[in-house]
């Protein structure tokens, strides 16, 4: 019992986060996976950290993701430095979904439509949020 909690552990960290929309939106086309974008702020929203901490490092989000998703974070941090470049990709995409608040998670299918959005985190751990993102199926 022990050696499969051990391996889905490590499943959880091996999930795949990419800062690259189209990249992303590419592999979920190929994988016919949704897309899910998380618009945090890593290093000083609280919620982000929570969210991350309470659901993307479990072992039950990994293997949902692991079968039904591609990652995408889009970090807005304070403290960790970022390059130009993504900076101002960032911010534009912050434009383009009207992300108002953090964290704010979007959901997309394969071929970039938006099937939902979730703004916040109000607890509830991996089952709340997968029970939402299962409803935003296309």
């Amino acid at each position: 019992m022990l050696v499969g909690f051990a391996a889905l552990s490590l499943s959880a960290a091996d999930l795949e986060w990419h800062t690259d929309l189209a990249k992303a939106q590419a592999k979920a086309k190929a994988e016919n996976k949704r897309v899910l974008i998380d618009f945090t702020g890593s290093d000083w929203c609280v919620f982000c950290i929570k969210l991350h901490k309470e659901v993307f490092t479990t072992p039950e989000f990994a293997a949902y993701a692991k079968k039904n998703l591609v990652l995408v974070e889009i970090d807005f941090p304070h403290k960790t430095p970022q390059s130009a470049e993504l900076k101002r990709v960032n911010e534009k995409l912050q434009k383009e979904y009207k992300v108002r608040g953090f964290p704010t998670v979007v959901v997309l299918d394969s071929a970039g439509k938006k099937l939902g959005e979730m703004v916040g985190y109000g607890g509830g751990g991996p089952k709340a949020v997968i029970g939402k993102l299962d409803g935003f199926k296309s």
